[in-house]
């Protein structure tokens, strides 16, 4: 081999060490850039870390004051996650985010008699509606959807639930917690006579588990065809739900189990409607809504259905 060529071999075999090292260190520089960065910031909550929680926006962590903990949101998921679909964390409940519709999947709350006591510490009158900045902006409901529309702000995660602090109270004032719903005569009447209902059953039961959502259920028109319609409202288009859901679990002293179902319409109902006109069996509500609720349940502790034994 000539001179001329091994001197050649040498100079383009050092320019290529020379660049790995340099691509090296570089890397490492950003890396460790990134890193520091990142730890500045933190993810919004999103439970369990296997879901798909995408999309949510990065915030410094010091504007955060989060009281929810893995422990809490493990108690309130004790028996199973509905659906993993943009499940999100608050303080005191756990959602699956509906990007399409601008509403909830499902919320799934954990109930005390000590957390829907009367607190004179948590003050309802100073939460705000406000919308979710861990959703992105393509797909949050704003209050200006809601603004004449001739609809509610309706809770699926009760305000009166969560009185143990102020920051629980506030966290359901969220709009990813809202569905519209019929204000006079429905959210204001019948919907809260179910919530008022499901915070006595902690008077009985040691804790009690409430998933509750929006359905969108088929109705057959004149033409004999079944269809599924529902209005949508404001420039981001909120769904308007036709019925809403409850699914509820009361855990009794004796680790028995009792399970109850309802689903209500979207509209005014009168006031002397019994409650129990609207219970359902459970699973005529998962084929609706297309969720599997408390299927980590040991099926012999469950001892009734909507107060019939099994």
């Amino acid at each position: 081999m000539s001179a001329f060529k091994m001197r050649s071999i040498l100079t383009i075999g050092a320019t290529a060490l020379g660049a790995f090292y340099l691509g090296s260190y570089t890397e490492r520089r950003s890396s460790n850039e990134t890193t520091t960065a990142t730890e500045k910031f933190q993810r919004l909550p999103g439970l369990p870390v296997f879901a798909t929680v995408s999309a949510a926006a990065l915030i410094p962590a010091g504007e955060q004051n989060l009281t929810a903990t893995p422990s809490r949101i493990s108690q309130i998921m004790k028996y199973g996650f509905p659906g993993l679909d943009h499940v999100r964390s608050q303080s005191d409940y756990v959602l699956s985010y509906d990007r399409r519709n601008r509403v909830p999947h499902w919320v799934f709350e954990h109930l005390t008699a000590e957390s829907v006591a009367r607190n004179d510490a948590v003050d309802r009158s100073k939460s705000d509606f406000k919308p979710d900045e861990s959703i992105h902006p393509f797909f949050r409901a704003q209050n200006t959807d809601y603004r004449r529309s001739g609809y509610d702000r309706g809770h699926m995660a009760a305000a009166g639930n969560h009185r143990l602090h102020q920051k629980h109270c506030d966290d359901t004032f969220l709009l990813s917690n809202m569905a519209p719903q019929v204000g006079q005569g429905f959210n204001r009447d019948s919907w809260n006579t179910l919530e008022t209902y499901v915070r006595k059953l902690t008077k009985s039961y040691s804790n009690v588990y409430v998933c509750t959502g929006p359905l969108y259920l088929p109705h057959k028109e004149d033409d004999g065809k079944m269809y599924v319609k529902y209005e949508v409202i404001g420039s981001n288009t909120v769904a308007v739900p036709t019925h809403f859901y409850k699914v509820i679990v009361s855990e009794a002293a004796d680790q028995k189990l009792h399970m109850e179902a309802y689903v209500m319409p979207n509209k005014v109902i009168s006031n002397d409607t019994p409650l129990q006109v609207f219970q359902v069996p459970p699973e005529t509500v998962e084929r609706a809504a297309g969720l599997l609720f408390f299927d980590q349940i040991n099926r012999k502790q469950l001892a009734t259905i909507n107060g019939k034994k099994i």
